[in-house]
C-alpha cells in the first residue's frame, strides 16, 4: 500500500472516530460528566489508538470534552443554566441578524433552501444534519453583514453542537420538526420582511428550547 493510500486509510478512520464520538458525546446524559477513555473507544469503534488520539484532540478543539492526562477525556455536565443563557445569547444575535438579512432575500433565501434540502437527505446521519443545521444559521448571521456578531456567533455555536445533538435525540421526529422550521423561516426570509421573519426565527428557537428541556434522552434510531 502507498502512503497516499495509507494516510486516506487513516484519514478515513479519524473521521469515522470522530463521527461516532461526537454522536456518542450527543447520547450522554447532560446533568453529568463522563469519562471516556481511548481503550473504551477503540473497542467501540474497532479503531486503533491513533485515529481514536487525534479524534479527541479534534474534539477537544471544539469544546466538547478535557483530555485529563492519564484520566481520559472528560465531558462536561450541561447544565440548565448554560441551556438558557446559550439560547438566550442566540435569540438575541439570531433575531437582529434575521431581520437585517430578510430584505437580501434574492441572495440568502436561496442558499437556506439548499441547505434544507440537504439536511432532508441526512435525516438518518445526525451529526451531519447537526452540521448543516450550523450552516442554515451561520449563512443568516453573515449575510446580516456585522462581523463582530458573526465573530461573537460561532463562540456559542461550537458548544451550540452539542445541545443540537441532544435536541435531536430527544423527541422523536425532531429532525423533521426542524426541517419544518426552517422551511417556515426560508418563506419569511423570501417575503422580505423582517417582522415575519424574526417571528419564525422566533419559534423555531422557541421550541428548541422547550425540547433542550426534557430530562431524558431517546436514543437516536434514524427516523
Amino acid at each position: 500500500m502507498s502512503r497516499t493510500q495509507q494516510g486516506r486509510r487513516k484519514e478515513s478512520a479519524q473521521d469515522a472516530t470522530y463521527r461516532w464520538l461526537k454522536r456518542h458525546i450527543g447520547s450522554l446524559p447532560r446533568q453529568e460528566g463522563t469519562f471516556l477513555t481511548e481503550a473504551e473507544v477503540c473497542e467501540a469503534t474497532g479503531t486503533s489508538r491513533t485515529p481514536v488520539r487525534e479524534a479527541l484532540l479534534r474534539l477537544e478543539t471544539e469544546g466538547f470534552l478535557k483530555i485529563m492526562p492519564k484520566k481520559g477525556a472528560f465531558v462536561p455536565p450541561v447544565s440548565d443554566a448554560e441551556i438558557e443563557a446559550v439560547m438566550q445569547a442566540r435569540e438575541l444575535v439570531e433575531d437582529w441578524c434575521v431581520r437585517r438579512a430578510a430584505p437580501l432575500a434574492e441572495e440568502l433565501a436561496p442558499e437556506l433552501a439548499e441547505l434544507v434540502d440537504r439536511q432532508e437527505g441526512l435525516l438518518d446521519d445526525p451529526v451531519g444534519f447537526i452540521e448543516c443545521d450550523r450552516a442554515f444559521h451561520r449563512a443568516i448571521v453573515r449575510t446580516a453583514g456585522n462581523p463582530v456578531l458573526a465573530e461573537f456567533y460561532e463562540s456559542l455555536r461550537d458548544r451550540q453542537v452539542r445541545m443540537g445533538l441532544r435536541a435531536i435525540a430527544a423527541a422523536e421526529d425532531r429532525a423533521r420538526v426542524v426541517l419544518a422550521e426552517h422551511g417556515a423561516i426560508v418563506e419569511a426570509i423570501r417575503s422580505g420582511d423582517p417582522l415575519r421573519a424574526g417571528q419564525a426565527l422566533a419559534a423555531h428557537l422557541d421550541s428548541t428550547l422547550t425540547v433542550l428541556r426534557l430530562p431524558s434522552v431517546a436514543n437516536w434510531d434514524g427516523r
